[in-house]
């Protein structure tokens, strides 16, 4: 099988490129973005002069991720506002650029905010802009610090369900530091486990079918010098059978009032496999993930992505997450009809645990969500 052991040395570093960053050229305000569809094979960056800009790199998943989903929609708002464009369009559309992740909804939100606040009070364009740009980069800040406070609050929760360390973990889809403005979500967690010298090894599904473990999750496994194995997403049930999984970690879209989880798709299964053989089912995710105003799983919008993407393989270091078909490889009959949801939705019955920056939720309940909220904003507010 695919494996890869500790690294040390000049190879085994996390990117040194970050994810994101607002810049000042003479020629005015850009957002930089690393274009994950050109990961592993190479790092390119790509930059956004408008908010348009901006949602066809998410839409094709350039940028991705819940939570740094949520600090490019604060910093396209920011962008719309500097370069005079009109502020309450480009937030409408980047709200709308991938619906199931409740994080960039929120993000735009807080810069709009601070920009509708500033005009209000100062009716200086200009200053209303520069108080959008700040609120993105105290989001981005703030994400950061929540990312480390993950990390240290899950590997705490590792230690007490898996007293002993020699931890083997088991992760979907990517949640390392291309997601966050930190080390990442339920990563950062697996990060933390393997500096204290406790992680004996991460286990990779390749997350068909864009291949974000595969491409993503290796590639930042690597680059820290981690103990990592890649899986096709169907062996994981015969891993757990074999016995080699003390814990799942996953990230999160969206989580409902009730707890239910919206993730990757193929996170629900994964969550059926743990509850059968008894192994915790943790999700890593910052408290902007939970949507109080999202009663339940069932009331969570999917996002259903386009047939090509199951039905061609995308053409070596070309962009898998291209919005037209064409310049793959096929590997289905042509005018094959193909089910593609972005995201499934694990019920809270299944979920060991929600880890965020604010505390553990365990066992899951609308009452402990609602109350760890509560407390959030209590901070948030003081």
């Amino acid at each position: 099988m695919a494996d890869q052991y500790v690294q040390s040395g000049e190879d085994s570093k996390p990117t040194e490129i970050p994810a994101i960053r607002w810049e000042e050229p003479p020629e005015g305000p850009v957002l930089v973005l690393l274009d994950q569809t050109r990961l592993p094979a190479e790092e390119v960056e790509l930059v956004c002069t408008d908010a348009s800009a901006l949602v066809e790199a998410i839409r094709s998943l350039a940028v991705r991720g819940a939570p740094l989903l949520g600090i490019a929609g604060a910093y396209g708002v920011a962008l719309a506002a500097a370069r005079g464009f009109d502020v309450d369009e480009a937030a409408a559309v980047l709200a709308g650029a991938r619906p199931t992740a409740v994080n960039l909804a929120v993000g735009v939100r807080r810069a709009e905010a601070a920009y509708r606040a500033e005009l209000g009070k100062s009716g200086d364009q200009e200053r209303a802009a520069g108080a959008a740009l700040a609120a993105a980069r105290r989001l981005h800040r703030e994400d950061a610090a929540a990312s480390a406070a993950m990390a240290e609050r899950g590997l705490t929760l590792l230690d007490e369900l898996l007293p002993g360390g020699g931890h083997r973990i088991l992760t979907h889809c990517n949640t390392g530091s291309l997601v966050s403005g930190g080390e990442g979500t339920a990563f950062a967690v697996a990060l933390a486990a393997h500096r204290a010298g406790r992680l004996r090894r991460l286990w990779v599904d390749e997350t068909r079918p864009l291949l974000q473990g595969a491409r993503l999750t290796a590639y930042e496994a690597a680059r820290s010098g981690m103990a990592y194995t890649l899986l096709t997403d169907n062996a994981a049930g015969s891993l757990f059978a074999a016995g080699e999984v003390d814990a799942v970690l996953i990230g999160a879209d969206r989580i409902a009032a009730d707890g239910s989880v919206a993730n990757k798709v193929g996170s629900y299964p994964l969550a059926v496999l743990a509850r059968y053989h008894h192994v915790p089912f943790i999700v890593v995710a910052p408290v902007t993930t939970v949507d109080p105003d999202t009663p339940d799983g069932a009331s969570i919008e999917v996002e259903q992505r386009a047939g090509h993407e199951v039905t061609e393989i995308a053409a070596p270091q070309a962009p898998v997450g291209r919005a037209e078909a064409g310049g793959g490889i096929p590997v289905a009959p042509l005018g094959t009809q193909a089910y593609n949801p972005a995201f499934d939705v694990t019920p809270p019955e299944l979920v060991t645990a929600i880890v965020t920056e604010e505390g553990v939720v365990s066992p899951v309940t609308a009452e402990a969500l609602a109350e760890l909220c509560a407390r959030s904003r209590e901070v948030t507010i003081s």
